[in-house]
């Protein structure tokens, strides 16, 4: 039986490939971007009967850098590509049970890209969510 703990292990451990992209599994105080924060949005209990399959939605936040920086937008876009060496969506899908540690999952969309205020600070970021199937 897969937990959350180990999933969001193997989800950090999967964009952790990307060269310069930090990855939390908590949230933290404070950021030092870039960085990618892994979060529960939701948890579906029971999708196959008798605690067969639960479905799991994480929601990553990539902060890149202050908005008013033109390389942060360059590397937002080079993160929400769907390919290529800095893909969040391939790096997590390359192996989609993270290890053994889930039966599949998928990179379903990429949603509010844009400016995100931690502090005082604006920076540029997005939001990936990802559908996991566990047992």
């Amino acid at each position: 039986m897969a937990s959350i703990t180990d999933i969001r292990t193997g989800l950090a451990s999967a964009i952790g490939a990307i060269s310069g992209l930090r990855t939390t599994t908590e949230t933290p105080d404070t950021i030092s971007p870039p960085v990618s924060i892994i979060n529960v949005a939701s948890v579906n209990y029971d999708k196959a009967g008798s605690r067969g399959l639960d479905e799991y939605n994480f929601v990553i936040t990539c902060i890149v850098g202050r908005v008013g920086e033109r390389t942060s937008q360059r590397l937002l876009d080079s993160y929400v590509t769907p390919a290529g060496s800095s893909s969040v969506k391939l790096a997590i899908e390359l192996d989609r049970t993270l290890g053994g540690r889930c039966d599949s999952l998928r990179v379903t969309d990429m949603r509010n890209y844009g400016s995100i205020v931690i502090g005082e600070v604006t920076y540029l970021a997005a939001e990936f969510n990802v559908v996991v199937y566990a047992q």
